[in-house]
């Protein structure tokens, strides 16, 4: 039996069952079976679940029990080093040989070339991995914000986050965005304070901009040993005991941790009590069983109360998500990393312990959410799915609800690090990665087939006590997808020979599917293919992604803003359409009323008056809809979408036999006749912006904002910089970072985000349309 296990280990190859329970034909067979896949190029210390010259159950390894199991991701303003402490995890764990850079390209997580060549985050990627026992999936989330979407449709289906912040920077930007994704999926998160040892550092003003901008309460679970150049290590709050990193040691996995003593240190000793009673005080606050334990026992004497108690108490508080535990350390220098390893194992949650609403409905039957698809040259598309409850195999066959059709998984991978395990089950809690999903998209609620979704459905409605929470509460069974937000630029894509137009219409297909932020349209009147995305870098990697993975030289035409319109008065318009076909004559005259809207609102609000609702059937009022709905795609002035418009349907006389094809028709030239007789405005794409200049600096970076028609709200002082606040309109941005390099020497950097639309001003909106009729 011990030569089999040593034959196994040489041979990279794991059993599927428990050694002890099985035959040596089993065994083989197993083996023969299971294929470790892995990519040339990297090394790995030891195997996933084999530890020195044992082998773990496959069982174990593949569906540990769902206490130990931690889904999380790492999300942070840009910059802040998410990938760098993602891949110090992974080589403590065990699962990489060498240390991944960020500057020299060699990251696990970032594998994409673009990803590597840029040094930044595009793609969100999950990895898998054991830390004492634990089971870690973990995902990597881009900083940027063109590739927001990436980070919204990943939190969906974790339970945990570390938020990473620059110690010298605290609270950015992409932070406060991130951090409101985060509170809009009620995620528990703890904070890990990165780049301590970077010039300007400041354990203090990152802690109190948590504090301010956050509006988080922060439960500081350490100190640092030093700040800047001088930080060596971090002292445990909890345990009073200070952990020093030795110096010669390349790598940081060598590290002392020693307990504080009034011999040796008594400053820091002093200093660590205080903050372990203030933390006592702030948990007790926040916690009453917690309370009543400190206040009944351990009143007189706080060092007598066990930290077990404590790091208890302080689980809860983040699971109620009251407060934030801080840890802080330096992960381009190896130092702090594994005390975060421990403190996501104690703080953050298991799946079991996050309460989804819609998992009584399915009572143990497969319910997931497919998060995430990438392309395969090799494999097909890749699905990314979070399991809720049950079980996925391959070979099953499932049923995708939004889809509304049946498919069969062909195999299920583990993402662990930067090599796919090929495994034959998985259960509720884990993230999968799955192989055959045709027709599969991002935010798709997966379930084991039809049947299993209306007896879900039923058991909703069964159990919802009123009319309206029984219909929410079947919605709930499609489990919440993501928000795609509007693009705000658009540009043509062009092939380079029109042979090549479907090759470029399958890359565009697949890169949809991949990404939902990226919209594809046709203009009607050139036929030509239009990109819309969420800024410059997005479309720019789209076009990088298409020439690379796809093979295609494709001409991108200038980059367009995309402006919306909108009417300031209320027009009434009446229209007929009479047609005969063949032997049918369709005849419908519809009048309605078109009016401003007071809320925003992209869709157009539609009201019947009473006289009309009593004689339409379901089909004319969809009919009719689809009218309204085509008609505020393309405004007069600019063929831009309409928004912010009330519709009122006064009268519909449809001669009986008349298509409804022929309706949508009428309905929607009469539309378009209300809104070329409105008086139009065009609303323009506002954008939040955020630079960090030094003083030096400050003035001519004002003076170019004030030509840009931007809104200066606030000048903020963070450390020795100026961070300049406010809006400017996304037209006026284009090409903003060439200019504020110029300005600055490089020295600066900058944040936008999309803010609102709003009204462009008359003399701004006539010269726009003269630029774009060709007149100026």
């Amino acid at each position: 039996m011990s030569n089999l296990r040593i034959f196994a280990v040489n041979h990279k190859k794991i059993s599927s069952l428990h050694i002890n329970n099985m035959c040596c034909c089993k065994i083989r067979a197993s083996l023969r079976r299971l294929k470790l896949r892995l990519p040339l190029g990297r090394n790995y210390s030891s195997l996933p679940g084999v530890i020195g010259n044992d082998i773990k159950s496959l069982h174990s390894i593949i569906s540990p029990p769902i206490a130990k199991i931690r889904n999380i991701g790492i999300m942070a303003h840009i910059d802040a080093g998410k990938t760098t402490t993602t891949e110090r995890m992974l080589y403590y764990s065990g699962y990489t040989r060498s240390l991944g850079d960020v500057d020299d390209g060699d990251t696990v997580t970032d594998f994409m070339a673009q990803e590597r060549e840029r040094g930044i985050t595009i793609q969100s990627a999950a990895v898998t991995f054991d830390w004492k026992g634990y089971r870690i999936n973990l995902i990597d989330t881009p900083g940027h914000v063109d590739f927001t979407l990436e980070v919204e449709r990943c939190l969906r289906v974790l339970d945990g986050a570390v938020a990473v912040f620059d110690a010298s920077a605290g609270v950015e930007a992409q932070t406060l965005t991130v951090w409101r994704q985060a509170d809009k999926h009620k995620i528990p998160r703890i904070c890990f304070l990165n780049k301590m040892d970077k010039t300007g550092a400041s354990f203090n003003y990152a802690v109190e901009s948590i504090r301010e901008k956050l509006r988080a309460k922060p439960l500081l679970l350490q100190l640092p040993i030093g700040e800047a150049k001088t930080f060596k290590g971090v002292v445990d709050v909890v345990n009073k005991e200070k952990l020093l990193w030795n110096l010669n040691s390349d790598d940081g996995r060598n590290f002392e941790r020693k307990p504080l003593l009034e011999m040796s240190d008594p400053q820091l000793l002093k200093e660590t009590t205080e903050a372990r009673n203030a933390l006592i005080e702030q948990v007790a606050d926040l916690d009453d069983e917690f309370a009543n334990l400190v206040l009944g026992e351990f009143s007189e004497n706080f060092d007598l109360l066990p930290a077990e108690k404590l790091q208890t108490a302080i689980h809860r508080v983040t699971l109620a998500q009251t407060a934030v535990p801080v840890l802080c350390g330096s992960a381009l220098k190896n130092k702090g990393v594994q005390p975060l390893l421990d403190a996501i194992t104690m703080y953050l949650p298991s799946p079991e312990e996050r309460n989804y609403e819609f998992l009584q409905w399915y009572e143990g039957d497969l319910c997931a959410l497919a998060f995430k698809v990438l392309h395969d040259k090799q494999r097909g598309p890749l699905v990314f799915m979070r399991i809720y409850s049950g079980m996925i195999k391959p070979q099953l066959a499932i049923h995708n609800i939004n889809g509304n059709c049946t498919e069969r998984i062909s195999r299920l991978l583990l993402p662990f690090a930067d090599q796919h395990i090929e495994i034959p089950s998985l259960t509720a809690g884990n993230i999968a990665l799955t192989v055959g999903l045709k027709r599969t998209a991002t935010g798709d609620t997966i379930v084991s087939s039809k049947s299993s979704a209306l007896a879900a459905a039923r058991r909703a409605e069964r159990k919802g006590e009123k009319k309206h929470r029984q219909n929410s509460e079947a919605e709930r069974l499609l489990l919440a997808g993501v928000e795609i937000p509007e693009p705000v630029f658009f540009c043509t894509v062009e092939p380079p020979s029109m042979a090549k137009q479907p090759d470029l219409d399958h890359a565009l297909k697949c890169l949809q599917r991949e990404d939902p932020s990226l919209k594809v349209k046709l203009d009607p009147d050139s036929g030509q293919t239009i990109l819309c995305g969420m800024g410059e870098l997005h479309i720019e990697i789209i076009h990088d992604r298409i020439k690379r993975e796809y093979g295609l030289e494709t001409y991108l035409g200038p980059l367009q803003v995309a402006y919306h319109e909108t009417i300031l008065n209320s027009v009434r318009a009446t229209d007929t359409l009479d047609r005969t076909l063949g032997d049918k004559r369709h005849l419908v005259t519809v009048e309605l009323e078109a009016k401003p809207l007071e809320t925003s609102s992209l869709q157009p609000v539609i009201d019947y008056a009473e006289s009309v609702t009593q004689d339409l059937s379901q089909a004319s009022r969809e009919a009719i809809e689809n009218g309204i709905h085509s008609a505020c795609l393309q405004g007069p002035l600019l063929g831009s979408p309409i928004q912010d418009v009330a519709v009122t349907l006064h009268s519909v006389v449809i001669h009986p036999g008349t298509s409804t094809t022929m309706i949508s028709a009428c309905v929607s030239r009469c539309m378009q006749k209300a809104l070329k007789k409105a008086d139009s405005q065009i609303l323009e794409p506002l954008m939040n912006l955020e630079v960090t200049v030094t003083r030096d600096y400050l003035s001519p970076v004002l003076a170019d904002l004030a030509q840009r028609r931007g809104n200066i709200q606030e000048i903020q002082t963070r450390q020795d910089n100026k961070v300049v606040i406010g809006f400017v309109p996304l037209a006026e941005i284009m090409g903003y970072s060439t200019v504020l390099r110029t300005l600055t020497s490089g020295s600066a950097t900058f944040a936008l985000e999309l803010s609102n639309y709003q009204a462009m001003n008359p003399q701004d909106q006539s010269m726009l349309l003269s630029r774009r009729s060709g007149l100026s």
